[in-house]
């Protein structure tokens, strides 16, 4: 398989505020929140990254997608070190469940805006627009108000405003979260649809099932440090008896154990 995203000693530390050290009852200023991560991924795969909230997930994603900047690391999306091209975010898609899109405007507008950061001309947009609208039910709602849309129609639209450029990498922070499960079987078996493409998926998630189900490789993060990485597949044989939940607390109660 040809890699898509390489990861290689990928450090990022946070001040923390006063207050934030009194939450966290410690007299060290700094956090590490990703701590020496090194994976790849490769085209035509669905990667899943699982652990608990602060395990460094969103943090490892936003450095991949260039938004925020690393310590320490290096990382390569197709082959180009994000750092060495600027352009290289132009082939990243990027989402968050913080992605606040504005409740004034529509979606068929928001897709128009956000096509013309790329330069994209007219006729491609159009196609583009009526493909993804039609695949998850914004056609209907295309002309109304993102404030006055569903939770899920908003989170719909949110997928697909992101991929307006057909980027090569797809990044989804928790995908599925707080959608009914109709909405989450249309993301999931799109994000499928995307691998099928030749896309690299990264998803980070709590939902163990979700790995099982779509994921072929699966890395676990605890305290910033990756614990785990390999195919889904591989995981399972090596547990038999065991789900993904099964192993992943397995691991996370023998860290904690060990830590103790």
């Amino acid at each position: 398989m040809q890699e898509s995203i390489v990861i290689k000693n990928l450090r990022k530390t946070f001040r923390l505020s006063k207050k934030q050290m009194r939450i966290d009852k410690t007299d060290n200023p700094l956090k590490v929140a990703v701590d020496d991560i090194s994976f790849s991924t490769y085209k035509g795969e669905i990667f899943g990254l699982l652990g608990p909230n602060g395990a460094g997930k969103t943090t490892t994603l936003r450095c991949i997608a260039t938004l925020i900047k690393p310590d320490a690391g290096d990382i390569t999306v197709e082959g180009i070190n994000i750092e060495d091209d600027v352009n290289i975010k132009k082939n990243i898609a990027f989402l968050t469940n913080e992605l606040n899109l504005e409740k004034m405007f529509t979606p068929n507008y928001l897709f128009d805006y956000f096509s013309s950061f790329y330069g994209i001309d007219q006729e491609t947009v159009e196609k583009r627009k009526n493909y993804l609208f039609k695949i998850f039910g914004i056609d209907k709602f295309s002309e109304v108000k993102i404030g006055e849309l569903s939770t899920g129609m908003k989170q719909k639209t949110s997928i697909v405003i992101s991929l307006v450029n057909d980027p090569d990498v797809i990044i989804f922070d928790e995908p599925t979260n707080g959608l009914d499960v109709i909405t989450a079987k249309t993301v999931t078996d799109f994000l499928l649809e995307l691998r099928n493409q030749g896309k690299s998926i990264i998803i980070s998630t709590h939902i163990m099932n979700l790995v099982e189900k779509i994921c072929d490789r699966v890395g676990i993060i605890l305290d910033g440090k990756l614990v785990l990485c390999d195919s889904v597949e591989k995981v399972l044989k090596s547990h038999p008896g065991k789900d993904i939940e099964d192993v992943f607390f397995s691991i996370f109660n023998e860290v904690n154990y060990e830590e103790h």
